[in-house]
């Protein structure tokens, strides 16, 4: 079955790229063919696959403004089984023009519902670091909402209004989205870091994934190769990390569809 994952944080810096794109490529290894989709006006995960935003004939905005078909937007990567629908700074026009439709907040939702057969395990969308119209669209198009927060107390104050959009989304658009709390760029040795990651699990309970993301600088660095940290280097505490959480992923997902089929 098809699962739809948005990565998303109304709070900048917290590895929301990083994590499409590494948990993209872990899900990939465990045989899954992935489509990554990139809702972000900076283009950065286009950027990291080795696109250059404003070369690309069609865009993650044409999917939003254009009704242009699902497929006939994606792009291969040089990563085997990992696809990517690029974005560009022309998607901020959407956050202005979406409004204005009926129904605008499920564009993103039909769009995938309109293509039968995708020949997709996942799709994974990287959301911009705001709660508009395109953070909606994501949403209310994905089974789990994927959340990467930093130990830190801004972060971890962001979650407040995401969780009052989480509300929404439920009430409006789709009533069985999920969510997990991710924690990322976690340093062991600070002890704000490992309060506050207690605190989070304290909180939200089930709702944080077991697996943590720590600080690896190879993680910087792997965008700039064009290439995700499973790939850049392999043996990396990221990579093995991601990898993890991959698993853990999957897991909850096989959980979740045992749960409905009982």
């Amino acid at each position: 079955m098809l699962k739809t994952i948005a990565v998303s944080n109304e709070k900048g810096g917290v590895a929301k790229t990083t994590t499409t794109l590494s948990l993209g490529a872990a899900l990939m290894e465990l045989g899954n063919r992935i489509l990554l989709i990139d809702l972000d006006a900076q283009a950065n995960l286009t950027l990291a696959l080795g696109f250059e935003p404003g070369e690309n004939e069609h865009t993650s905005s044409n999917l939003m403004l254009d009704n242009i078909p699902l497929l006939d937007v994606c792009k291969k990567t040089e990563v085997k089984n990992l696809d990517l629908i690029p974005s560009s700074s022309r998607i901020e026009i959407s956050e202005q023009f979406l409004p204005v439709r009926t129904g605008y907040t499920t564009i993103l939702q039909r769009a995938i519902r309109a293509t039968p057969n995708l020949p997709y395990d996942y799709i994974i969308l990287d959301c911009p670091p705001a709660l508009g119209a395109i953070t909606k669209n994501a949403l209310a198009a994905s089974d789990l909402l994927l959340i990467p927060t930093q130990a830190e107390y801004f972060s971890a104050y962001a979650l407040r209004n995401m969780m009052a959009l989480i509300r929404n989304i439920r009430e409006q658009d789709n009533p069985n989205l999920a969510y997990r709390i991710l924690v990322t760029m976690l340093d062991r040795r600070n002890r704000t870091h490992r309060n506050i990651h207690e605190q989070l699990r304290s909180t939200f309970g089930e709702g944080v994934f077991n697996t943590v993301i720590e600080m690896d600088t190879k993680l910087r660095e792997s965008p700039i190769a064009g290439l995700p940290i499973t790939q850049y280097k392999s043996g990396a505490r990221g990579s093995t990390q991601y990898r993890v959480l991959a698993q853990e992923l999957m897991e909850y997902v096989k959980e979740t569809e045992n749960r409905q089929a009982a």
